[in-house]
């Protein structure tokens, strides 16, 4: 018989585990929790020095976030991969890596580090790139294209929760008053609201979160098809997942010989043979996509994602 029990909650750890943790996660909620530190002090200052700013951006935010405006892209490139970075606001920046922090975890229990990192900037990127021409295209835009700026991480993180919930589209979540939902479902439901969001006040930012959804939809569906094109860039080393991080830890309620409980080395030596199995088929589907699966294969994997 087989039980879980919830370790004690000890926040200084919990906060250490995000923004410190040796994995690509939390070095990207710590790019973006140090850029809007940065662009908090850099306000304050010229605030006090009584600077005149742009209306909801810093003099530094100016200069990291995404123009619609063609001629002011071409003066600063950077912007494309900048603006995924910052945020204006500090509610905007919370919500922003809550969304972040639990669909990376979602993510990375199915995928690499490295993919995770990819989908962040390539989704990203699509963003940029789907603000960029809806503001030259779309002639509802022309009057404001000279003056719109994107910003934010929503477009990356969208990428990031669409691409996971297209690998394992019937993964279920425990949500407040939903109670339990297939990650396909929320994908649908943030795209949806997204696509009647447009004529909204922000109809930039909603339409840059469709473009990262986008592209985390064709990324995934691609992966679990078999072809990865994002394998060009497997040769980058990325740091791997903190263990520490979990909240849960798996226990066996039966007890040995000396009527003790199974020992944490047992657990571990245990874990770590059932994840080596994981990630094997995980390979497998990257290489021949899921339909290659043997029935035990699939079961396997249907498990451990019940248990995640």
């Amino acid at each position: 018989m087989q039980g879980y029990y919830r370790q004690p909650l000890n926040t200084n750890k919990l906060l250490r585990n995000i923004f410190l943790g040796n994995n690509v996660l939390s070095r990207l909620i710590l790019i973006n929790t140090i850029i809007f530190l940065l662009t908090a002090v850099v306000h304050l200052i010229t605030w006090l020095s009584g600077i005149p700013e742009h209306a909801n951006l810093t003099i530094l935010g100016s200069y990291l976030a995404l123009p619609s405006g063609l001629s002011q892209l071409a003066s600063r490139p950077w912007t494309l991969f900048t603006y995924m970075f910052l945020h204006e606001g500090f509610l905007h920046w919370l919500f922003n890596m809550i969304m972040l922090y639990f669909g990376g975890v979602l993510f990375t229990e199915y995928l690499s580090q490295r993919k995770l990192l990819m989908t962040y900037l390539f989704g990203g990127l699509a963003g940029a790139v789907f603000f960029v021409l809806a503001f030259n295209v779309f002639p509802v835009f022309a009057p404001m294209r000279q003056d719109a700026v994107a910003l934010g991480a929503s477009a990356s993180i969208l990428a990031i929760i669409v691409a996971i919930s297209t690998y394992v589209p019937d993964y279920t979540v425990q949500l407040f008053l939903l109670g339990k939902v297939k990650l396909k479902w929320i994908a649908v439901a943030f795209v949806l609201l997204d696509i009647l969001s447009i004529p909204s006040n922000n109809p930039g930012g909603h339409i840059a979160h469709l473009g990262g959804a986008l592209w985390g939809f064709v990324w995934a569906l691609s992966l679990r098809r078999g072809n990865d094109f994002l394998r060009i860039f497997d040769g980058i080393k990325m740091p791997e997942i903190d263990p520490k991080r979990r909240k849960y830890r798996k226990f066996d309620t039966s007890r040995s010989a000396s009527g003790h409980p199974i020992t944490d080395e047992e657990y571990n030596r245990k874990r770590a043979a059932s994840q080596a199995e994981i990630d094997k088929i995980l390979d497998k589907i990257s290489k021949s996509g899921y339909s290659s699966l043997t029935k035990a294969e699939k079961e396997l994997l249907f498990k451990s994602s019940n248990k995640s």
